[in-house]
């Protein structure tokens, strides 16, 4: 059973990661072009930001993951001792 549940933490961390993965490279494949009066025009700027927050988010949930491990080990410790 615990691995089962491990297993659905790990998807949630996964995902958010991989998608700021798949954003990241998709921004870094559009065509980015300079505009006669010197400005860059790039169609998919908007993905480097976005993949920024999902790794962030994605990184925040394997945090929370860790401390709340913590926190039912130590339980499970403190338990046995009383």
């Amino acid at each position: 059973m615990r691995q089962k549940g491990l297993s659905a933490w790990l998807k949630l961390v996964s995902i958010p990661i991989f998608l700021g993965i798949i954003c990241l490279v998709t921004g870094m494949m559009g065509k980015s072009e300079v505009a006669p009066d010197g400005t860059l025009i790039e169609p998919l700027f908007f993905l480097i930001p976005l993949s920024y927050l999902l790794f962030l988010s994605g990184i925040i949930i394997l945090l929370l993951m860790a401390v709340i491990s913590m926190i039912k080990k130590i339980n499970i410790i403190y338990r046995k001792i009383k």
